[in-house]
């Protein structure tokens, strides 16, 4: 089997992680797990070291396209040769890891889509109208039928590693839609999976209108802000560095 790496980005999730990190390390023993602590202020580094974990430590809070990225370099440094993100919140079921690991088999990228046709998971108002046309847009770029792009639960090979260590931005929804775009135009593959996404095991997910109707703003000027960029350059197979 590949070498592959779990990455877990936690900030301040000191409630949930130990059941997370013990369910992970249940269900897949044969995988590595790291947490990156995107500069936790609660307990967060001492539950999971507590719970087994090997534990990434950033000096502060980077978001989530940070804490991905520093795991991304942990990934290629160590010669990782897949990665996965799993939520600490407990979101992603670690028991639909194998199937977007999969997934790399044809693809570069492979996500784990929401809507899909599994599970019950449900948007409404702006937020699903910003979904809906964000994945046409990128659906289009990637010649496949992405319904999911926004999703974090998304698996790498090698070649999508070393392009997310080259280009992984910090800002809002750059873990997502600009990590993606920007690869797809640098010529990586994608493809989806469905998967079931889980509630939140401590915490109130958002359902502001106000909100809402920000991310359908935000997300877009995500999505032009990823178009206006240069794709990546890869070096060629055998080619020095």
């Amino acid at each position: 089997m590949p070498r592959t790496l779990l990455i877990m980005p936690a900030w301040n999730e000191e409630e949930v992680i130990a059941g997370t990190i013990a369910e992970v390390k249940a269900v897949l023993p044969d995988m590595d797990l790291l947490v990156v602590n995107d500069g936790s202020t609660d307990g967060t580094v001492r539950v999971a070291e507590a719970a087994g974990a090997r534990v990434l430590s950033l000096p502060f809070n980077l978001g989530v396209g940070g804490a991905m990225r520093a795991g991304y370099t942990y990934a290629a440094r160590f010669g990782y040769e897949r990665a996965i993100q799993l939520d600490a919140d407990g979101q992603h079921d670690p028991r639909n890891v194998p199937k977007v690991l999969a997934g790399l088999e044809n693809a570069n990228i492979s996500i784990g889509s929401r809507f899909a046709g599994s599970g019950d998971y449900e948007v409404r108002g702006p937020r699903k109208w910003a979904m809906q046309v964000l994945s046409r847009i990128v659906s289009s770029l990637a010649r496949t039928r992405l319904t999911d792009i926004t999703s974090g639960f998304r698996a790498a090979d090698r070649v999508a590693i070393t392009q997310y260590v080259k280009h992984y931005p910090v800002e809002y929804l750059g873990d997502t839609i600009d990590s993606l775009v920007v690869a797809i135009r640098s010529g990586l593959t994608v493809t989806q999976v469905p998967v079931e996404m889980r509630p939140r095991q401590a915490g109130t997910p958002s359902n502001n209108p106000f909100k809402a109707a920000l991310y359908l703003v935000r997300s877009m000027f995500a999505l032009f802000v990823a178009l206006t960029r240069r794709p990546v350059r890869r070096a060629r197979p055998g080619a020095k560095a």
